[in-house]
């Protein structure tokens, strides 16, 4: 969205955050949206309330154009315009016969970008034409559209790379743009090369001698994009182009989230509407899952790690103050701080973990020392709690409840893997336990040997924890420890189980991949009983 005025009721078109996820973000390498997907993701960013959204390039491939035309009838933006793409027309031509002109205005959005170029030995290598035709195909183009009731912006294609090389002639293509009419001209660092003291340095001089409005899309070639970015504001630029996640080309663009953030924090730029900002981090995940890409863990401001702690000072900080080790609340763009537990914690760390997870420690000093000293005994055998809440839940109960949570004992278990002549695999699993008085013995087959033992417990105990039966086990990980004795090296293993409303993680570690498996299992099974309310047996 463009900032508001002082009422906060209209925008004034003071600055913009111009959204390219769909166009360039779309080129990133692994990612193939759908029309479907280009929909569902214009819809959450005109929710988190960009001012411009990229759709794409209509007339150069059919899902573009289709995408343009279900967007019109689909979609009723609340606070975003749709943008399309496209390019200066042809050399030797005109406007008014150019095809791909045309396509831009059949679109019907009512904002056109135009990628010009702006590096002379682009116009001259990659267009074939003269440094003066390429001023007049941007100055037809731009004429044109805008004589047609649109507006438009201009891209200039490798401006820092060709302001290097030739500053007068890409200046000279800015005041084209500017003077037939453009709103908004961008400086692109396409190949992502320049630094921010180069970007302000280049972006002040360019808007002290031609007089345009100015925007910067910057790519994050050297790691800089968004640093870019806020360096091309501080000189002065008035429109940003970002990616969600950053995505795009080689390494990407300009990441959408840090940038608002900063816009608006930082900066004290109105760039969103009242409450969009919290949802940020709920808008960055949820366009991670439509690309089906992995959330980056570790990402500014929207990752799950962005305020997680680990260090015990850090925790003791944090426990008198939290902005002691936070550079803003979690809350204003929808996070979370989090406590990891490690061989790191101090008590701080274990009091506000506690705290988090619900369980009431009571200032009881005594045995927060009992559990740093267990959570520091564990994680030498190979333990990890960081990643493991659930586990680390049910052993922080244990010390505070003096016995730990029970809904079944083990008497044993049992797991064979059979190779067959045709060189296939069986895999068998039994167990025997002991729930509510009852011995239990229950066998059940599986894709593997962890995949069998699950389906034996829930083979036994079902009837008994009707619960389980809405227990899946969605995520699994295997690392091998540091070995003592040449190959019988510690194992563990992280599993992530899920009863259709929330994920726990639990830690299992031991001599050989099954036996971490099976602790893994047995704390996923007590702890999603736990939280089910389920009282325990014994």
């Amino acid at each position: 969205m463009t900032t508001e005025n002082a009422e906060g009721s209209r925008p004034d078109d003071g600055f913009h955050v111009f959204d390219t996820t769909l166009r360039d973000g779309a080129q990133r390498e692994g990612i193939n949206l759908t029309v479907a997907d280009k929909l569902t993701i214009a819809r959450h960013l005109d929710e988190f309330g960009v001012g411009f959204i990229e759709g794409g390039w209509p007339g150069a491939n059919p899902r573009d154009t289709e995408f343009f035309a279900r967007a019109r009838q689909e979609i009723d933006f609340r606070h975003a315009q749709l943008v399309a793409f496209g390019a200066t027309r042809r050399a030797g031509g005109t406007a008014a016969d150019d095809p791909q002109v045309k396509a831009l205005l059949d679109s019907g959005a009512p904002v056109i970008t135009l990628v010009a170029k702006s590096h002379d030995r682009h116009v001259e290598l990659a267009l074939r034409t003269t440094l003066d035709e390429n001023l007049e195909m941007v100055r037809d183009t731009v004429s044109h559209l805008v004589a047609q009731g649109r507006r438009v912006f201009v891209d200039c294609e490798h401006f820092f790379d060709g302001y290097k090389a030739n500053p007068d002639y890409a200046k000279a293509v800015v005041r084209a743009a500017h003077e037939a009419g453009a709103d908004v001209v961008i400086l692109c660092d396409t190949n992502g090369g320049m630094l921010p003291a180069q970007i302000q340095a280049v972006v002040a001089t360019v808007l002290a001698d031609t007089g345009a409005r100015l925007g910067i899309h910057a790519q994050d070639d050297t790691g800089c994009a968004v640093a870019n970015t806020l360096a091309a504001v501080d000189a002065g630029a008035t429109h940003v182009q970002c990616t969600a996640n950053g995505y795009g080309e080689r390494v990407g663009n300009a990441n959408l989230f840090p940038v608002v953030a900063a816009l608006e924090l930082k900066y004290g730029k109105r760039v969103l509407p009242a409450g969009a900002l919290a949802e940020m981090t709920r808008i960055s995940h949820a366009i991670a899952e439509v690309v089906n890409l992995t959330p980056s863990t570790h990402q500014p401001y929207v990752g799950v790690s962005a305020f997680a702690h680990k260090a015990g000072l850090h925790a003791s900080a944090i426990k008198v103050d939290p902005d002691l080790y936070q550079h803003i609340d979690p809350e204003l763009v929808g996070n979370t701080m989090r406590m990891l537990v490690s061989d790191m914690a101090g008590r701080a760390s274990i009091e506000l973990k506690g705290k988090e997870l619900g369980v009431d420690l009571g200032g009881d000093r005594a045995l927060v020392a009992r559990v740093v000293e267990r959570v520091k005994e564990r994680e030498l055998q190979g333990y990890t709690y960081e990643a493991a809440d659930a586990s680390f839940e049910l052993l922080l109960r244990a010390e505070a409840e003096g016995r730990a949570r029970r809904y079944f004992r083990t008497e044993s278990w049992r797991a064979i893997t059979e190779n067959r002549p045709d060189g296939t695999h069986a895999n068998e699993a039994t167990v025997k336990l002991w729930a509510k008085g009852e011995r239990m013995l229950a066998t059940a087959e599986g894709n593997g040997p962890v995949n069998a033992l699950d389906r034996a417990l829930r083979v036994a105990l079902e009837r008994i924890y009707p619960q389980l039966a809405k227990f899946e086990l969605v995520d699994y990980k295997v690392r091998i420890l540091e070995g003592r004795h040449g190959t019988e090296s510690t194992t563990r293993v992280l599993v992530t189980t899920s009863d259709g409303n929330a994920e726990w993680a639990t830690v299992g570690v031991g001599e050989n991949v099954i036996a971490a498996s099976w602790q893994a299992l047995e704390d996923a099974f007590t702890y999603g009983l736990l939280r089910a309310g389920v009282d325990p047996a014994e």
